[in-house]
Formats: C-alpha cells, sequence, structure tokens
C-alpha cells in the first residue's frame, strides 16, 4: 500500500472516530432529540471502504451509518445537521441519525429496518449492469442482515444477473444484544452460509484498516470487471452502546473482559502506531490531523445549532401518497 493511502486511512480513521466521540460527548444537551447508534471501534471497515469505493459509486447503509456516510465522502456540516433535525441536513432534518440520504456523495439511504436497504442496494446496481457504467454499489450491513429473508432474496437476483454489488459485513458478534451463538448454529460461519449462492466470499480482521483496504480493492476490481457480486465479511467490535452514547456492559449480554480485549485491539491507535513505527507518519503529522479534524468537528456542530429547524410545510413534501379524503 502507498503511504498516501496509509495517511487517508488514519485521517479518515480519526475524523469517524472523533466525530462519533463528540457526539456522544454532546449527546445529553437534548438537542440531537434521534435515536443515534455509533460504531466507535468499527471505523477501520468504513474507512477502507471509503478508500477503495470511487465517488460515483453508490452505497447504502443500516442504521449505524454515520462512519459509512463520513468514508463515503459525506458532507460532516450535513450529517451533524441531520441529527440536529435541522432543515440543512443531508434529509433536510426529517431523517435524523439513522436516515442519512445523500445523492451527491452517492449515498443513496440508511435505515433502521434491519435488512432494508440490501434489495435497494442490488436495485441501484442492475441499471449499472444493464448500462455498463462502470459503478458499483456497496451494501453496508451488520451481521443480523442474513438473518432476513430480504437477504436472501437479495443475493440471489444479484447473482442469478451477475451484478456489480458488494456486499460488506460489519460483524460486530451482537444483534442488538444477541450474540452470534444463540442466533447461529455451533460452527455456523456467515461468509461459509452466504457462499452457497455461489458468489466468492472473503473473511477478516475487520480491525485491520490496511488489510481489509488491500481485501476490498481486489473485490472491489473484480466486482468491477464484471465477475459479479461478492460478499466481505470482517470481523470487529462496538465499544458504546447498541443505541445511545454510554457503554452497556453493565447488561450482562458482553463481559467486561470480552469488552477490554476488543479495545487493546483499537484499530485507531493499531494502525497510528503502525504509520509511526514505519516513519510514515510522525507525531507531530498526529497532532496536525487531530487539530484540522476538531476544527471542522467545531464548525459543523456550530453550523446544526445555528440552522433553522424545517418550516412545518415540509411535513408534507417529498411524499410518496397523497392524503386519503
Amino acid at each position: 500500500m502507498n503511504p498516501e493511502t496509509s495517511r487517508r486511512l488514519l485521517f479518515d480513521m480519526l475524523r469517524i472516530r472523533s466525530v462519533e466521540e463528540t457526539i456522544a460527548a454532546r449527546y445529553g444537551e437534548q438537542k440531537m432529540r434521534c435515536p443515534t447508534h455509533l460504531s466507535v471501534g468499527q471505523e477501520a471497515v468504513a474507512a477502507a471502504a471509503g478508500a477503495a469505493l470511487r465517488p460515483t459509486d453508490l452505497a447504502v447503509s443500516g442504521h449505524r451509518a454515520h462512519a459509512h456516510y463520513l468514508a463515503k465522502g459525506g458532507r460532516l456540516k450535513a450529517m451533524i445537521a441531520e441529527i440536529y433535525g435541522k432543515v440543512t441536513g443531508c434529509a433536510r432534518g426529517k431523517g435524523g441519525s439513522m436516515h442519512l440520504v445523500d445523492e451527491s456523495v452517492g449515498f443513496m439511504g440508511s435505515t433502521a429496518i434491519v435488512g432494508g436497504t440490501v434489495p435497494v442496494g442490488v436495485g441501484l446496481s442492475y441499471p449499472m449492469k444493464l448500462n455498463n457504467t462502470g459503478q458499483i454499489s456497496c451494501v453496508f450491513l451488520g451481521d443480523a442482515v442474513p438473518e432476513t429473508g430480504v437477504f436472501f432474496e437479495s443475493v440471489n437476483f444479484a447473482v442469478v444477473k451477475q451484478l456489480p454489488v458488494l456486499f460488506l459485513c460489519e460483524n460486530n458478534g451482537y444483534s442488538v444484544y444477541s450474540p452470534l451463538s444463540v442466533r447461529q448454529p455451533p460452527g455456523r460461519k456467515l461468509y461459509e452460509l452466504v457462499a452457497g449462492f455461489g458468489l466468492e466470499t472473503h473473511h477478516g480482521d475487520g480491525n485491520d484498516a490496511r488489510a481489509v483496504y488491500a481485501a476490498l480493492s481486489e473485490g472491489v476490481a473484480a466486482i468491477r470487471g464484471g465477475e459479479g457480486p461478492r460478499f466481505y465479511e470482517f470481523e470487529t467490535y462496538r465499544w458504546r452502546e447498541h443505541c445511545g452514547p454510554m457503554y452497556d456492559n453493565d447488561l450482562g449480554y458482553r463481559s467486561v473482559a470480552e469488552y477490554e480485549a476488543w479495545k487493546l485491539r483499537d484499530p485507531v491507535l493499531a494502525l497510528q502506531r503502525a504509520l509511526i513505527t514505519e516513519a510514515i507518519v510522525t507525531d507531530a503529522d498526529v497532532a496536525d490531523m487531530q487539530a484540522e479534524i476538531d476544527a471542522e468537528i467545531e464548525e459543523a456542530f456550530a453550523f446544526a445549532e445555528s440552522s433553522p429547524f424545517p418550516p412545518p410545510e415540509d411535513a408534507f413534501t417529498d411524499v410518496y401518497a397523497s392524503a386519503a379524503g
């Protein structure tokens, strides 16, 4: 990997981490009045995908979408304003944290319904194939999504039509509070299960940003070259609670020992240390990156605070059906 890409990965991961930690720190101010699902600890997959995809590629995601949106080129001001419910948000304040959409950067939507955007992502890829546009469609998903019926229908269709889809699974081990061990038979691997549909699958360490980038780069090139869809599963871990800015280890669904073990594998710190050791960046470089990120975050929150709420009449725009009567 060239040094420029390594530095980009570190910058993007630091940015995502800092944005989400700031959201967590300020959530108690009661100005962000929507549920928010943070992905602190999972930054590597999103950053690597952002580096592997082209701006013209399209992406969809689920409820934990901040990192995916930012990595795809999303505007931080628009995202924070959206979480504040302001009209300057990327969904004009109607969607909140879980429903980010921004066609200007190819981020075509996220939803709180598990698996809800999978068929959307596959649908986006169909005209890409028919019109030979050279684009691919990236579907970010969690480890609970392969347990939904719509996922199987969508993967099957993508395989039959050899569509340019990257199914990108961040396996953080839990569906809300339920571990894989109570949701799947012993020994079953998601990437092996999905391989049964006849597409190539991959499994790897989701906390090693450079390894994720290398794997995705090869996969994206193959998909773009006409080899059809692929499924990538990367194991990672969310540090904070399923929904909200706090920690929930006291609930007992995961052990403190497990949490601490994953924290020792901090993907941001691991890459930072590696790049300093390899003389790709210096401590001063990292400090400069952090200062730039901090300034951008401060500006984004100020923008959100000062932006207006949507006018009442906006409640009746962007709807798909008229009121009965």
